[in-house]
C-alpha cells in the first residue's frame, strides 16, 4: 500500500509542473485552508486567538488566489502572443502567394 501512495504522490508532483497543475495545486491548498477555517470557526468560543488564526488563514487564502490570478494572466499573455505569431505567420504566407506587379510581369496594351 505504501508503494501506491508513493506512486500517486510522484505522479501528482509531475502533473503539477505545468501551470494548469499549479492552479490545481493552489486550489487544493485553498480547500484545505477553508476546511481549517471552518473547523476553527465551528469549534471556537470567539476568542481573540481563534480570530487571529482565522484572519491568518484568510490572508493565506487571499495570497493563493492572487497567485492563481497571476498564473492565469501569464497564460492569457502566452496565448495572445501565440495567436499574434500565428496571425503574422499566416499574413506572411498570404503575402508570398500573391504576386505583386513589377516590370517583369506587365502587359503593354496599345489602342
Amino acid at each position: 500500500m505504501s508503494t501506491i501512495s508513493v506512486t500517486s504522490s510522484s505522479s501528482a508532483s509531475t502533473a503539477s509542473s505545468g501551470s494548469g497543475g499549479q492552479i490545481a495545486q493552489l486550489n487544493k491548498q485553498i480547500q484545505k485552508l477553508t476546511q481549517q477555517m471552518k473547523s476553527l470557526s465551528q469549534g471556537s468560543d470567539g476568542s481573540d486567538s481563534v480570530q487571529k488564526q482565522v484572519d491568518a488563514i484568510q490572508n493565506q487564502i487571499d495570497m493563493l488566489e492572487a497567485q492563481i490570478q497571476q498564473i492565469q494572466q501569464q497564460q492569457a499573455q502566452k496565448a495572445e502572443q501565440k495567436a499574434e505569431q500565428a496571425q503574422l505567420a499566416t499574413g506572411t504566407a498570404e503575402d508570398k502567394s500573391v504576386k505583386k506587379a513589377s516590370s517583369a510581369n506587365t502587359i503593354d496594351i496599345y489602342v
